[in-house]
């Protein structure tokens, strides 16, 4: 099993024609991802030839490509100024999954879609500005590798990007039932609670790596939310240790404002929420390991 994306999981990729949209279709075609459609209303009635002779139709409009193809996942690959308008078309034609992978969309517009979605009460978003998620040898929606890991029983949920990549690999040698990159805008559709809750409820993940970073109160509340509702243990690890106060750091959502939003803060939440907490990625896939060795003797 795995959270929100499995082995029927068909998707298409509203933006597939474009360069980046082309090179990371290749990249989940690759790995076993079963993309039915690209959509491009100037493109549509065309189809893209990719490698090993795969062929993929494109469609104007994501309901056309939805009512031909029976995708259930958009991974959306097209430029920030256009992603609300994209966003909207897959929430309308109630698209259960979309992967926005774009980043530098404004505030407002996710702010604006995530809303949308949620009164429409049909549609997840994951992102924007990630790398999307990936159950390892089953299917992958977005641009994490396909090679650092295969398939196991950990969870992973990560605000960033580059540290599901590496913690993927750390723990490659156990593997994961699923790895979420659910962003780190200040305002995104997928929350470490989401994934949180997800992963307790699927049995055949064992334990649960989450990894948040400074700014913003995401990670205290997804401690108290493990503090009352999961049993399964979970090691975390908070980027921005070293970061200056008052200071805007690399993503969005990453400013820290006296001890609000200190790496130090989140970690004592979590820790006092039972979550053991790393100083590196690389410590925190030790604490790992050392979790899945007991739960395997």
């Amino acid at each position: 099993m795995s959270i929100f994306l499995n082995a029927d999981s068909k998707v298409i990729v509203q933006g597939m024609t474009g360069s980046e949209g082309m090179k990371h279709t290749q990249r989940m075609l690759r790995s076993g991802t079963n993309v039915v459609g690209g959509v491009n209303p100037r493109k549509a009635g065309t189809k893209v030839d990719f490698e090993d002779g795969v062929t993929v139709p494109v469609f104007g409009t994501v309901q056309e490509a939805m009512d031909t193809t029976g995708a259930n996942v958009s991974v959306i690959f097209v430029p920030a100024a256009f992603t609300k308008a994209a966003a909207v078309e897959a929430i309308d034609a109630a698209m259960p999954l979309v992967v926005v992978i774009t980043e530098g969309v404004a505030v407002k517009d996710t702010a604006e879609f995530f809303t949308y979605a949620q009164s429409k009460g049909t549609t997840r978003i994951i992102g924007p500005n990630c790398p999307g998620l990936i159950t390892p040898g089953v299917s992958n929606a977005g641009i994490i590798p396909a090679t650092i890991s295969g398939g196991g029983r950990v969870g992973l949920v990560s605000k960033s990007g580059t540290l599901t990549y590496q913690m993927m690999y750390e723990l490659r040698d156990f593997g994961f039932s699923t790895a979420v990159g659910i962003g780190g805008d200040p305002v995104i559709g997928t929350t470490h609670i989401d994934c949180l809750e997800a992963f307790q409820n699927d049995p055949d993940t064992d334990a649960i790596v989450m990894i948040g970073e400074i700014g913003g109160d995401a990670e205290e509340r997804a401690a108290e939310y493990i503090r009352e509702h999961v049993t399964k243990p979970v090691v975390g690890y908070v980027a921005g240790f070293t970061a200056p106060e008052g200071k805007t750091m690399g993503h969005a959502g990453a400013i820290v404002s006296g001890s609000s939003g200190t790496a130090q803060a989140k970690k004592e939440a979590l820790e006092a929420a039972g979550v053991k907490v790393g100083k590196t990625p690389s410590e925190t896939a030790q604490l790992m390991r050392e979790i899945m060795e007991s739960l395997s003797t």
